[in-house]
């Protein structure tokens, strides 16, 4: 997570400096006259306000990021496992949960969400039979533990 931060870090300095690279060269494009004359004869502005903002906008989005991540390093207490060169791939598998190898429900609320998109290509009705099968898929994942293995 260091890494990450400082590689925003980073980023944020570069978008820093093209932003100033770029007023800079706004404002000595228009000091040579290039850009005082639109296609309706109407005075520019001598900065390019879009391009400004944005890289300044995106310099400031850099350094929130690389900022959240310094601060939630800090509050961990302790160093990732991606953080120590001598870790081993498998220190930073995560908890993934339980799930069930012999539920049938996640496939039917997949074929229900297939559905669900055919009824947008070809009716609203598809749509409707889907979701209403879906909602009852649904409620069955969820209370599948409330009865017995393969209680029906």
């Amino acid at each position: 997570m260091v890494a990450n931060a400082r590689l925003f870090w980073i980023l944020s300095g570069f978008f820093l400096l093209a932003d100033i690279a770029y007023t800079v060269w706004n404002v000595i494009y228009d000091a040579q006259g290039l850009a005082t004359q639109s296609v309706s004869g109407a005075y520019a502005l001598p900065i390019e306000w879009v391009g400004t903002i944005g890289l300044f906008l995106t310099a400031v989005l850099a350094a929130l990021i690389a900022f959240y991540l310094r601060r939630t390093h800090r509050a961990q207490g302790a160093e990732l496992p991606e953080d120590i060169v001598s870790a081993n791939i498998d220190d930073g598998d995560a908890e993934q949960g339980f799930f069930s190898p012999w539920s049938w429900w996640p496939v039917v609320l997949a074929g229900c969400a297939a559905l669900m998109f055919l009824g947008l290509a070809v009716g609203v009705w598809i749509a409707i039979i889907g979701g209403t099968i879906g909602a009852v898929a649904l409620v069955g994942w969820t209370f599948e533990y409330h009865r017995r293995y393969f209680g029906h």
